[in-house]
């Protein structure tokens, strides 16, 4: 299942959103059709590659750097999850205009694009979502403690995290996902941090991403947004990855989406670009391929 990594290119491109210099990885040639993908939390673009490869027949792929990600500058007033909405909202006002987009988000990237799919139903055509399951939905109750956490944490800077080597930080990499070949560690490795110019190798990560949200995730807000979707929207699903949330109460947040389909990559971790990228990639090239889909 879990290929080594392709060796193919990617052209960098800098473009300014919302106050932020963002970073956006383009793969493919330029006259073909665009798919937008959007990493998870503390991922970058660059760790994609595996799974872009087998698309760049048919697509470009273009992969933003979050922001306070990657290469992507960091904000100063912190992290609310709405500004990912306003981001992607602003990216693709700049590479897309006129037109609908192909959207494909991880994790955190996949939250970002339902939400997104739901609030400018006319801007997303397709949408897929790679092991997606939003956030255990929380209870009025505990908004007090929530936001006093918050508080907390806020009055105390949080250290960047550094590492001896490239090699010492894919050590840490194996261990997380032993799955992993030595190289490929390596690869994500090189995509994760960069020299920091004391000796020390740090993540390209700001570590304010650590702080919790200060509001709590309503699931029911987010099921409203659902309902406005109207793109075909697949969920590739990772089969040994373990969630918080369960399979019904998935199952309902999901079925307000009218046109959507589930497939699940068995054997695969959260990580699929990790763990089955071939696999993953021959399940995106198919729904995007076809002109009408069979959601269920």
């Amino acid at each position: 299942m879990r290929a080594e990594r392709a060796a193919i290119g990617s052209a960098s491109e800098f473009v300014r959103v919302r106050g932020l210099r963002y970073h956006v990885r383009r793969w493919g040639r330029t006259e073909l059709p665009r798919i937008f993908l959007l990493h998870g939390w503390l991922d970058v673009s660059a760790t994609f590659e595996p799974l872009v490869a087998p698309l760049l027949d048919r697509w470009q792929v273009l992969a933003p750097d979050w922001r306070g990600f990657g290469y992507t500058e960091w904000p100063q007033d912190g992290y609310w999850f709405a500004d990912y909405l306003a981001d992607l909202d602003a990216l693709l006002d700049h590479y897309s205009p006129d037109g609908p987009v192909l959207l494909v988000g991880h994790s955190m990237g996949g939250n970002a694009a339902s939400l997104y799919a739901g609030l400018r139903p006319l801007r997303v055509s397709k949408l897929v979502c790679l092991d997606t399951a939003g956030l255990v939905d929380a209870v009025p109750q505990q908004a007090p403690l929530v936001l006093r956490d918050w508080l907390d944490r806020v009055r105390t800077p949080h250290t960047q995290k550094t590492y001896a080597s490239f090699e010492e930080l894919a050590q840490r990499v194996r261990r997380q996902h032993p799955q992993l070949s030595a190289d490929h560690a390596l690869f994500i490795a090189h995509c994760w941090a960069h020299e920091d110019g004391h000796g020390r190798i740090a993540l390209a990560a700001d570590p304010r991403h650590w702080l919790p949200f200060p509001v709590p995730y309503r699931a029911a807000e987010a099921i409203e947004m659902f309902r406005s979707i109207e793109a075909p929207t697949l969920f590739i699903d990772a089969g040994a990855a373990q969630r918080a949330i369960e399979p019904a109460e998935l199952q309902r947040r999901r079925s307000a989406i009218r046109r959507q389909h589930v497939t699940v990559v068995a054997g695969a971790g959260h990580m699929l670009h990790f763990d089955a990228p071939e696999a993953t990639a021959a399940l995106i090239a198919e729904f995007l391929a076809q002109g009408e889909y069979p959601c269920a």
